[in-house]
């Protein structure tokens, strides 16, 4: 749910420079996208812990129009980041959207302070369907490519009857495809029995890999797998930390320093390895630290590389 990302100091160019970026391998995104295998994660594009606007607006919009340039084509954000103004900055530096860029967006999150203390989960019926509506305008179109229900743990809902709200609004037309996230694998397939699912978010990356039975359940369903805080090298729950433990850091420098790449790329890459369905979505907001992560794509590692960073969980 939430992504607290160290800048890294290191750049590597060369795969930025040098990579056909329009070679880049796309995946099904429900029944009719297609996206590129790293997405942006908006949620640092806010204040000082993930409240209020962030604080330079105009470089915001700046940065967001040249993301788009640099070829990302799935942003992700949610109603509770802000709560409310990274939406409206993605439609102020963005609408008209350019065609091949899909927007993802989340609901059933409330906040009602800075301190992260005050988030709760709402699952009601009629709040969803607000939900929907308000993120639907604040972005500035008439239906929203993903929407995801923001976490499976509200309780003044049955988890069916959450799932069942968005249904109805994708038949109504406001939400062209559905994602799940951070839910359970069982939450996963009761909402399979309702509509089709064609996303599911979770915390997963190197050295947390407590969610694998939920990409593999997704990956069985045909749904895309988007793990947040994907270049983390700490355990969940704490702030991202690319530097993680000595043994993990030891080992992906290495990887590193064969292909010329960043520890974060490397940490990329291995996801992108793990399944054909991995969409990874790492935040910044930086540019030179953007096209790193997508030139992540093209970094190939060898199946021995593969096996040495599977053996570190």
């Amino acid at each position: 749910m939430t992504e607290h990302t160290t800048e890294h100091t290191t750049e590597h160019t060369t795969a930025d420079t040098t990579a056909d970026t329009t070679a880049r391998t796309k995946i099904p995104l429900g029944s009719d996208l297609a996206v590129g295998r790293i997405g942006y994660g908006s949620m640092r594009l806010t204040g000082e812990g993930l409240y209020g606007e962030y604080p330079d607006r105009e470089a915001g919009k700046s940065f967001l129009r040249q993301a788009v340039d640099a070829g990302v084509d799935l942003i992700d954000t949610a109603d509770v980041y802000g709560p409310h103004t990274t939406e409206t900055l993605i439609r102020e530096a963005l609408h008209p959207y350019p065609e091949h860029l899909v927007i993802a967006t989340k609901g059933g999150l409330v906040r009602s302070g800075p301190e992260l203390s005050t988030i709760g989960f709402v699952g009601n019926p009629q709040y969803l369907r607000q939900s929907v509506h308000l993120s639907a305008r604040r972005l500035g179109v008439e239906r929203i490519d993903l929407y995801y229900l923001h976490s499976g743990w509200a309780k003044d809902a049955s988890f069916a009857d959450q799932v069942g709200t968005l249904a109805q609004l994708r038949e109504e037309g406001m939400i062209k495809n559905i994602g799940l996230s951070n839910v359970s694998v069982e939450q996963l397939r009761e909402a399979r029995d309702i509509t089709e699912i064609a996303a599911v978010t979770a915390h997963y990356n190197v050295v947390a890999r407590q969610e694998r039975p939920l990409l593999d359940a997704a990956e069985a369903a045909g749904a895309v797998f988007v793990p947040w805080q994907p270049v983390s090298l700490t355990t969940p729950g704490d702030p991202t930390d690319t530097r993680g433990s000595a043994t993990v850091a030891t080992a992906l420098a290495a990887v590193a320093d064969a292909h010329g790449a960043t520890v974060p790329q490397v940490a990329l890459a291995w996801l992108l390895a793990v399944s054909p369905t991995m969409l990874p979505i790492p935040a910044t907001t930086t540019l030179g630290h953007l096209r790193e992560n997508l030139a992540a794509q093209d970094l190939r590692l060898t199946d021995e590389e593969i096996r040495t960073i599977d053996a570190l969980a």
